[in-house]
Formats: C-alpha cells, structure tokens, sequence
C-alpha cells in the first residue's frame, strides 16, 4: 500500500518558533524556534550565528532520542547589500543518521551508537543559485543520556564528560568559519503560560522551556565574511559604520511530496518548499494573527512579501492592551504599559492615531529620516499607522543613525534635532530579520552595565549617565544588545514589549503624557518608569551560558529528567570550592565542592599546582618548590566551575601552610602584586591567567608581541584578592609579553604561543 501526502507550493505553509503556528505543531523536526546574532564576546573580529530548532524537547524522551531530520534543509541566510536580490550568503546543513548498532533498542551500546547523525554544510554567495560543501561528515554529539551511556568505557562512549563530546565537535570549515551542531539547553526563556493567559504576565512568572532541549546550529563567522566588501571590523570608520550591516534569518524545507509505502519506509520526492522562517523574536507568536501564521512561515522577507503583514506592526494588537480607551483595563497584566497619547502635548501614538503624521511634508522634517526625499513614503504612510515611525523599522528595515532615531541628549526638547547615536542597523529591504551592526564592540559580559535589557539598557545609559552627555559616536555598553542583533542573554520579552508600549517614542525625545515640556523638571516621569520597571516574569535562562563558542549550554541530562531534583542537593547554597585532604610531607591533596548543582559536573584549576590547567581530576599536587619556600605567599588560590561554564567561576583561599606548623617570613607584609599564566607555552588561542596582590585596585592588562605592538588590553575596575581572567592571542604562533598594571607596581610574564 502506497499513500501520497501532495503538499503544493501554493499552500505549504508551516510556521516556527515553538509551535507557535497551527501547523509547524506537526512537524517539530522542522520547527525553527530562535535565530540570535551577536559579536563575539572573545574575538572582535567575528559574529556568532545560531539557529535554534526542534522545540521542547525533554531530556529524557527517549528511546528514540530527537535529532536533527534527513530529509529537511536548514538554513541560515544572511543579507549584507539591500541592492542585490535574495540572499547574499546563505549556508545551508542537511543530516544522515545511522544506526551503528541496530540489534539492540539502547541508543548506545558498548561503544557504538544508534541514530549517529552526521552533516553536510554547504554556503553559497551567489544569492542561491550554487552551493560549494565547506564541511562533510561533520560530528552531531548524541544526546547526552547518561553516565552510562557518555562516560562508561565499557558499556559506553567512554568520555570523559558530555562537554568533551561537545567540544570535539566543533568543525572548522574549508572558509574558516567553525562550526556546531548538536542538542543543547534550549536558551530562550519565557512565560508562556502567563502570557497566552490573555496576557496574564506575572512578576514570577514560570519559564515554559525551563529544563528543556532543543538542537542548534552555531557558526562563527569572521567579519570580514560577512561584511559586503570583505573589510575587517579595524577598517570601520566608526562603530556605527553602516556599511557593516547584515540582515540574518533561519528558515528550514521540506519536499513537497511525502510517501508512506508498505514495511514503514518513507519516501520524498518533488521540489523544495520552505516550511518555516524566523528572523526577529515573537514576530510570528505575538504580532501576526492566527489566521495569518501559516502564511506568514511560506514566503521568504524578500521581493516585498512582508508589505502584506506591515499592518500588524504599524496598528499591533498588543497596544490594545496597552490602551485604556480600548481594552488596556481588560490586561492588568500589562497595566505598566501605556502608549503616548499627547506626547509633548500633541502626538498620538495608539492605534489608529496619527502619530507623527501631521508633520508630513513640514520644513521641520529636512535632514532627518521622516523627510519625503528620505524615507518619510515609509515611515509616515497615511494618517492611521501611528506605529510606522518606530515599530515598523526595527522589524523591517532596522534603524538609521538619523534624526530623529538618536536619544534625547543634545536636543534640547526637540525630537527632530541631532541628539545623542546609539544605534545604526539600517538595512531596508522591507522584510523580517534581525539586523546587527558588526562594527558595534561586544559588551564584555563581566561589565558591571551588562544587562539583559539590551538597547533598552544602552538607551537609560545615554541619557542618564553624564560619561554619555554629548552628541559624539562613543561605545556604550548594550549596545550590541537587541534589537542590534541579538544575544544569548537578551530578554527580548521584556523588551518588545516595552517597545510596543512606547519607549523607542521616549528614548528619541517623544515622551510619556506625564511630561509636560517648560513645567515638568525631567522627562524621567513615572510612568517611563514604570515601563522601564516592567518586566515579562522571566528575566533569564535557567541555566548558565557556556564562555566560549558555541556559547550555548551542554543539552539537560535524560538521566535526570527534566523534573527530577536529587535528595541530597541543597539550593539554597550556590556552587563553592574547598579542600577535603591535604598532605603536608607530600603536598598531595583533594578538592571537593559545597552546594551547586549535584547534577552538574565541576572541574578545578589552581596555580601553584602540577597540573595548571583546568580538570575534573580532584587529587592535585602543589608544586615542590613552592611547598618547600616558606617565604612564598602561605595561600592557594584555587578555582571551580560546572564544566567548561565560566559564568559559574568560583574561587577559595586554602592556608597550606599553618596545618602544618609551617611558618612564613614576614607575614604582616601585603602580598606583591603577581601574574600567573596557566598552561604555559600553549597552543590554544587565548590563556587563563590569575592576578592577586591587587585587591581593590584597578589593574589593567596588556597583551603586546614581540615588536611591541599592542594585540589587547582588559581593565579589572576593582580587582578582588585573586582575579582569574582569560586573555586572547589570536591565531599567530610567536612569544607575547603579558603585563598587569597598578598604580603603584607592574608585572610581566611571558607567553609563548606554540
């Protein structure tokens, strides 16, 4: 028996980002969940990529375990020139999957492993029309199962941890980029139970995707790939050069014809058909409306087919609630957000309102992005789409570093004035994407103004701080935050719903109806404060972020269930480091750990031990020459962390000397300021290095080569007692001389770059 599934062209249409759309709910293995672009936080000159799919997927579903699917093509595209059609770079991943061993029903058996998945990415850069393959027989790590089935040498793949099979799957491809792909925690966090309640959002919310899965596809990419004329981000003209643009959206197909045959083979034939699409977050789950979400993941953002859904973003449903002359009081949930209806006493932004429109074709407009001879055909349509002038091009085209899209510093009270630049992303090609300025600095994630809040955060800082009270291009932090592309740890719930309820219109000088120019003493009313306060009830992952690429976390252990907590783990008490045994004849001893997560493994890194590089290996030895000099510091600083996460660095001062009676010369003395570099020579591309000696003081470090030419430069703002950092070398083998700076001492080591 032969059944034939015909899906036309004409009607295919699935949709993505979590089942958010009626019918990609049937086909999870297609179903494009998130698409995030953002700076490296650990090499300026590359953008990280990733395309998230296969939603909620429980750590322990199996014994068929998700993978990726053999008969779907996912792709990432990437737009970096608005006058060319279609793509101007794409990669595009296909899948194999065999069964190594299939007499058994174990997914992994003494070494050998079902449902092995293995990829081929291929990248064209001619808007489609070739594909050259940059990785074959790429490595997709299993799911992470177990102890028996990850760690046991007998019955399993014998590694040594989950993060090993992750890491040693990281492929560089035949152009330079690297790249993963495999299952992970799935990053995105929000309540979906609260907010599809009616809107019912909750200062505690409860994060729907808490503790699941999904499979990603990560690529890092250098600029100068992305970047329309080959150019590195030194050859900017300044962070917000917009020739630096891209566009970047996932999308995955299918065949059009699927057959069930006879003995439970499937077959595909026919041409390709997109299935689903995603660019900016919550495009597709919270602006479009049912009826028109299976539409919406057919068609690609090119050729104008996004112009046919424009109407949602200029009138969103959203403001309704966010409106008190239409259901605002009906949402409670959302009672903080309220539109502008006489902002500087005149314009009105709500739905249906004309917004800025009554100043179409006025003098006022020359020079700035609203003019007819710039964009104002666009931005100022017609007298009821109110929300054209901000909304529509954050989705649409991104935002020009003109007037009147500058912040409020500088202008005096006039929102058309030149004031303060903060972003440029500017890309109109009328489509859906999330669009990222490359030449924009990543925000170190230790930067005390880190904040998931993104351009929000960066905005509140340009206006308030006076570091930011000119009308000069200068970094500020978050500024490579959402919508400037986006990370991992932006809160994009918070923040397009803020931006729905007004705040691009304040940020830009257009301020709440509480502010009224000559009389009220600051534009900083209550209510921009209490949108600013605002937030979905779910700020963050539930799990850390990993310090290097892909970033991304390793996937939930099906061992442990997604809702599974062991008897003896104690939450109330973070992650801490300590010493269970210690040998004073030998100098041998024992690491151990407090609190944390019991499910998670720890690894340990001390300098002044044999060892010096970071292990899960618990028994230690401190160095011969550093046991015997009992004039050397009496303290051992030793580090923890879950698995290859830095976020979760912890350190602990173990006194190896006084159990054992030794004494120290002149402890009264402050310990001198000292630098150590762990694993040194190496062949990594960047080192781990610990300053202590400098507690409470600033300490930068710099990092020169041999011809004493400055390669980096990080500033500790207030160091601790002992300060772990990572300093990158880049690619070029050589020695590099590495110093910590004070106000009052210098230190130099070494480093040599095999």
């Amino acid at each position: 028996m032969v059944v034939l599934l015909y899906l036309p062209c004409s009607q295919i249409t699935w949709a993505s980002s979590h089942r958010e759309a009626p019918l990609i709910s049937a086909d999870p293995l297609a179903d494009n969940t998130d698409v995030y672009a953002f700076k490296s936080p650990t090499d300026a000159e590359k953008v990280v990529l990733i395309a998230n799919y296969i939603p909620f997927e429980d750590a322990s579903g199996g014994p068929n375990w998700y993978t990726f699917g053999q008969n779907i093509r996912y792709e990432i595209h990437v737009k970096n020139n608005a006058a060319t059609p279609g793509d101007d770079i794409t990669y595009r991943f296909t899948f194999t999957t065999v069964n190594e061993d299939p007499t058994t029903f174990f997914n992994i058996r003494l070494g050998k492993q079902n449902q092995k998945t293995t990829y081929t990415c291929e990248r064209s850069i001619d808007g489609g029309r070739t594909f050259t393959a940059i990785i074959t027989n790429g490595v997709v790590p299993p799911a992470n199962i177990g102890p028996r089935s990850i760690e046991d040498k007998t019955v399993g793949l014998g590694a040594a941890n989950y993060n090993a099979l992750a890491t040693k799957a990281i492929t560089t491809a035949s152009t330079g980029e690297r790249v993963f792909c495999g299952p992970i925690d799935d990053p995105f966090f929000v309540d979906l139970g609260g907010a599809f309640d009616v809107g019912n959002f909750r200062p505690k919310g409860r994060d729907a995707v808490a503790r699941y899965n999904c499979h990603t596809i990560a690529i890092e990419v250098p600029v100068a790939t992305l970047q329309k004329t080959g150019k590195s981000v030194a050859q900017a003209a300044n962070i917000l050069d917009p020739d630096y643009v891209i566009g970047v959206w996932a999308s995955s197909s299918r065949k059009m014809i699927q057959t069930l045959n006879d003995g439970g083979d499937v077959s595909f034939d026919g041409g390709w058909v997109q299935v689903s699409r995603l660019g900016m977050p919550l495009t597709n789950e919270a602006v479009i409306p049912i009826g028109m979400k299976d539409r919406w993941n057919s068609v690609t953002p090119y050729n104008s087919n996004d112009l046919a859904f424009a109407s949602y973003f200029t009138n969103p449903e959203l403001a309704l609630y966010m409106d008190d002359s239409q259901f605002g009081t009906a949402v409670p949930g959302l009672a903080a957000l309220r539109i502008q209806s006489k902002s500087l006493g005149s314009f009105d932004f709500r739905n249906g309102k004309p917004g800025l429109f009554g100043l179409k074709g006025n003098a006022a407009l020359n020079g700035t992005a609203l003019a007819e001879n710039a964009f104002g055909g666009i931005l100022l349509p017609n007298a009821t789409s109110p929300r054209a002038v901000d909304l529509l091009p954050i989705f649409y085209t991104g935002v020009p570093n003109l007037a009147p899209y500058q912040l409020a510093t500088g202008k005096n009270g006039n929102p058309l004035a030149v004031g303060k630049p903060f972003i440029n992303n500017f890309l109109p090609t009328l489509g859906d994407m999330l669009r990222l300025n490359m030449a924009v600095p990543a925000t170190p994630r230790n930067d005390p103004n880190f904040s998931s809040l993104g351009l929000v955060q960066a905005a509140v800082l340009g206006l308030t701080n006076p570091t930011y009270a000119n009308t000069n291009i200068q970094f500020i932090p978050n500024m490579d935050g959402f919508p400037n592309g986006r990370r991992l740890e932006d809160d994009v719930t918070t923040i397009e719903l803020q931006a729905v309820g007004g705040v691009v219109l304040a940020a830009v000088g257009l301020w709440y109806d509480d502010f009224t120019p000559g009389t009220t003493a600051s534009p900083v009313t209550p209510n921009l404060v209490k949108v600013l306060s605002f937030n979905a009830g779910v700020t963050k992952n539930d799990t850390t972020l990993k310090a290097a690429f892909p970033f991304v976390q390793d996937p939930w252990r099906g061992f442990i269930g997604k809702g599974y907590v062991a008897e003896e783990a104690n939450v109330a008490k973070p992650l801490a480091a300590t010493v269970v045994a210690f040998d004073c004849a030998t100098g041998k001893l024992s690491f151990g750990r407090v609190g944390g997560d019991p499910n998670r493994q720890v690894e340990y890194l001390a300098a002044g031990t044999f060892n010096g590089t970071w292990s899960t290996n618990v028994n230690q030895q401190i160095e011969a020459d550093l046991l015997r000099d009992v004039k050397s510091s009496r303290s051992l600083w030793i580090w923890a962390r879950y698995v290859g996460d830095q976020s979760s660095l912890v350190n602990y001062m173990f006194d190896f000397r006084t159990p054992c009676g030794l004494r120290q010369g002149v402890p009264e003395a402050k310990e001198p300021l000292t630098l150590r570099v762990m694993g040194n020579p190496t062949t990594n591309n960047e080192v781990t290095v610990q300053v202590t000696g400098a507690a409470g003081q600033q300490v930068q470090l710099i990092l020169t080569n041999s011809s004493g030419q400055r390669i980096s430069q990080q500033i500790i703002n207030e160091a601790a007692s002992a300060e772990l950092r990572t300093v990158s070398l880049g690619d070029q083998t050589g020695i590099y001389i590495l110093q910590a700076v004070t106000g009052t001492e210098r230190q130099s080591v070494k480093v040599i770059r095999r």
